[in-house]
């Protein structure tokens, strides 16, 4: 029984020892198929990379050695080294063989820190994560809008006082022209003369730096005088403005105004010619309301004795009265020439607050009704 046990032991191993070539490749593909997971690192000092070179010095699957004749199958081909180094920037990335001895898809390299980031790693679950919208554009135009009443109310707040700039100190004029300033570069309005709807209407006077109204102001600090209210009225569809000034006394108010009209010269800009001058008829007080006292010259005078003395003549101012209301205003003509001519440009204009400049002057008006002239 021991020659058949023999022979058919050997003819189990007959094809790893055949010197067929045939029979030998496929002996080689038995082994490759096996041992393809693994990966042999070459001893120092060896010459060559180790893989198909020798091959029948490399026990078969039973732990026998190929013959010394039996012809070495060589290795398919490779990568250039174990790590697999076939990318162009020379990074090495291992090449792992899956479960039937393919080398299966390289891993990838771990982000370094010079990588841009991922718009993928926003956040933990891969998403992008949107950048928060811009403000509306409302919620801007509201913040311009509550910082230039802000600065309006400021400058109305300087102004208080000052008897429309009379007797503004000079920290006051300071002041002003920060505040004017800063009005100016807010505007809304760039074309206030194309806006009709604004520019139109009665506008009351609260400061101004202008000259020529001096000896109207002047008039107003006197003991016994005061100016009630300056004013401009626009009006776009006649081309028209009318300037008026009210003078009050304990005795009378007294009312002239100035009409004149305008010409565009820019969207900003007016060309004023005044035509003619209007007095109107003095309003007599039908009883005379006197101070306590006033102040002259740093002296204070008590005014009881004379409001006594006037009592009796309550009678007679009321008969005056009568007889003068009713009457038309004189009007005097103003001749054309350059002392009737002037300019206005206007450098902030809103729905009641306007800033104008003339030929040597600043006007700072509000319109009439608006709650800033609450302040005043």
């Amino acid at each position: 029984m021991a020659p058949l046990f023999a022979a058919a032991s050997h003819a189990s191993v007959l094809p790893l020892f055949s010197p067929d070539p045939a029979a030998a490749r496929r002996a080689g593909g038995t082994l490759r198929s096996r041992t393809s997971t693994l990966r042999l690192r070459r001893p120092p000092g060896a010459t060559g990379r180790g893989r198909g070179r020798g091959r029948g010095n490399v026990p078969g699957e039973w732990g026998e050695r190929s013959p010394p004749g039996a012809p070495a199958q060589p290795d398919p081909p490779v990568d250039d080294d174990e790590w697999g180094r076939d990318d162009d920037d020379g990074n090495s990335r291992p090449i792992v063989a899956d479960e039937w001895g393919e080398p299966g898809e390289p891993e990838p390299e771990p982000p370094s820190a010079a990588d841009p980031p991922s718009p993928a790693a926003d956040d933990e679950w891969g998403e992008e994560t949107a950048a928060p919208p811009p403000p509306p554009a409302e919620e801007e135009v509201d913040e311009q809008a509550e910082r230039r009443e802000e600065l309006k109310r400021c400058l109305v707040d300087t102004v208080y006082g000052s008897e429309l700039g009379f007797r503004a100190s000079t920290e006051t004029r300071g002041e002003v022209v920060e505040l004017v300033t800063q009005l100016e570069a807010s505007n809304p309005t760039p074309a206030p003369v194309e806006a009709p709807d604004l520019l139109d209407g009665n506008w009351i006077l609260i400061y101004t730096a202008y000259s020529e109204l001096l000896p109207i102001l002047a008039a107003g600090a006197t003991p016994f005088v005061k100016v009630k209210q300056i004013s401009q009225e626009i009006d776009s569809k006649s081309m028209t403005i009318v300037n008026g000034s009210t003078l009050t006394t304990p005795f009378a108010s007294f009312s002239f105004s100035a009409t004149a009209s305008f010409e565009v010269q820019s969207p900003s800009r007016i060309e004023v010619q005044f035509k003619e001058g209007s007095f109107q008829p003095p309003e007599i007080s039908t009883s005379v309301d006197l101070p306590e006292q006033v102040d002259i010259f740093g002296q204070k005078i008590s005014l009881g004795p004379v409001q006594q003395a006037l009592n009796p003549l309550q009678q007679a101012f009321a008969s005056i009265a009568g007889s003068i209301s009713g009457q038309p205003p004189l009007k005097v003509s103003i001749p054309g020439n350059n002392r009737g001519r002037s300019w206005l440009l206007t450098t902030y204009l809103d729905k009641d607050f306007r800033i104008s400049r003339g030929d040597g002057g600043l006007f700072i008006l509000a319109k009439e009704g608006s709650p800033l002239l609450d302040q005043l």
